[in-house]
């Protein structure tokens, strides 16, 4: 398989190794967003043990990991009985070159020992840090990785010299790998979202409709219970948390919506949207000109534009997916994914802007985010607080060219956004995939910025 993009990453834990010393690396990140593949292409060229850890019982696990120690260096494998002389076998190997060492799946080892931080932080301490080798764990679950080998209880706090939280892909990055013109492109991230394993899944010689015909909504298919093996994952009771994701999804946003629709009472509900935002499957939202943690006017969102799709079109339609995926793709998908699409573009729009301030094709904004009050909502604002600035933005997702009338909207919701002196310098953005009626830009003036399709393949490479 083709490896993607990366480049960060693998010049962080590069520098790390090559320099003086010892290195204890942390990567983690959601299930399937590749941190094994960065890793692999890592110690493709180094020598390295790579261990993968699977759910079994502690001595396997132990033994397996002993044999894989014995296997780089080609000796006979030794008889341990406990972690603690495991990891000192492994210590007497790394004293005799500069390896890398590689404990995937830690949390795996973790749930049948939880004693095995308090091990790992002796051998770091003890053994580690007197070598030129480095350690990585890597781990998919990221409740165990922040609790049990990055947060404060944890033995193995502020040991690490270096972590990756590893993010999927932007769409920009995503664009390596999406081999559509970008219309498609956008239509296609929209399902498929950042995640690499999902993005290479789908075979873009073909259609978007084929695509998601055999890969999300084929019951063999990976991605038709992928959500669920996800939370089933992290989470021991993952059914609640599965119709609060659904909610979510299909326009239930706020903390009174969301509990009329799935019945949980507010004091219950809070607490599982808490840890569905610690798990980075829900966003809290607030406007982008409030307080995040006074204001009461909180949205939640699906964070994963994947997992955004399944529940609002897979989840609530499984049993006429297992009878007729046809009608259920033609008469409920292609006909409701422009509304699907229109929000995941705005997100590419905000990727879109923050790379046409990098590029100072606008001046420099603090914060970009949503802002909505009442009835009134704007797609895109940017705060420049220092220089009494504000940006004001919409993003069309529609087949005909944006006019005159979104702009004269767009200047009058803008008196309703109560932000900075009154004499605050005022910019505007208009984003459409569709272009602009001709002679809209002269029309508009300086403190107008229009980004087409053409802009966004300009903004968005990443060559």
């Amino acid at each position: 398989m083709t490896f993607y993009d990366r480049a960060e990453e693998l010049e962080a834990v590069r520098s790390a190794f090559e320099s003086p010393g010892h290195d204890y690396y942390v990567v983690y990140g959601r299930r399937r967003v590749g941190k094994t593949a960065l890793l692999k292409e890592f110690c493709a060229d180094r020598p390295h043990i790579y261990y993968l850890a699977a759910e079994e019982a502690q001595q396997r696990q132990r033994e397996k990991f002993v044999e894989r120690i014995a296997e780089r260096f080609d000796e006979r494998v030794p008889r341990t009985e406990t972690w603690p002389e495991a990891l000192e076998y492994l210590g007497e190997k790394i004293h005799e070159e500069s390896i890398v060492v590689v404990i995937d799946e830690f949390p795996y080892l973790v749930a049948e020992n939880d004693s095995l931080p308090s091990y790992v932080q002796g051998f770091v301490d003890e053994q580690l840090q007197h070598t030129e080798s480095m350690l990585v764990l890597c781990g998919s679950s990221v409740g165990t990785m922040e609790s049990e080998v990055l947060g404060h209880e944890s033995p193995l706090y502020g040991r690490r010299t270096g972590q990756i939280d590893l993010q999927p892909f932007s769409f920009a990055q995503a664009r390596d790998v999406i081999d559509y013109e970008f219309r498609d492109a956008v239509r296609s991230f929209a399902v498929t979202g950042g995640t690499p394993m999902y993005l290479t899944l789908f075979d873009y010689a073909r259609s978007l409709a084929e695509n998601v015909r055999e890969h999300v909504l084929t019951p063999t298919a990976v991605l038709y219970d992928e959500p669920r093996f996800l939370l089933q994952s992290e989470l021991r009771t993952p059914a609640r948390y599965l119709s609060i994701l659904e909610a979510i999804a299909t326009g239930h946003t706020t903390p009174n919506e969301i509990s009329g629709e799935t019945g949980i009472d507010s004091g219950p509900l809070s607490k599982y949207l808490q840890t569905l935002r610690r798990l980075r499957l829900v966003e809290r939202e607030v406007p982008v000109t409030a307080s995040r943690k006074q204001s009461k006017r909180s949205r939640y969102r699906v964070a994963d534009e994947f997992l955004r799709f399944w529940f609002r079109f897979v989840e609530p339609r499984r049993s006429s997916i297992e009878e007729a995926p046809e009608i259920v793709y033609e008469g409920t998908i292609e006909p409701n994914l422009p509304d699907h699409v229109a929000s995941v573009f705005e997100d590419i729009c905000r990727e879109a802007l923050w790379q046409a301030i990098r590029q100072e094709r606008l001046g420099p904004y603090a914060e970009i985010g949503r802002w909505w009050y009442g009835e009134d909502e704007i797609d895109l604002v940017g705060l420049a607080p220092e220089d009494d600035r504000i940006l004001l933005g919409e993003c069309k997702w529609t087949t005909e060219p944006v006019g005159s009338g979104l702009a004269e909207a767009l200047r009058e919701k803008a008196d309703r956004v109560r932000w900075g002196p009154e004499t605050r310098d005022e910019q505007f953005a208009l984003f459409s995939k569709s272009g602009f009626e001709p002679g809209l830009e002269t029309e508009l003036g300086d403190d107008w910025s229009l980004f087409d399709a053409n802009d966004f393949d300009e903004l968005l490479s990443t060559s």
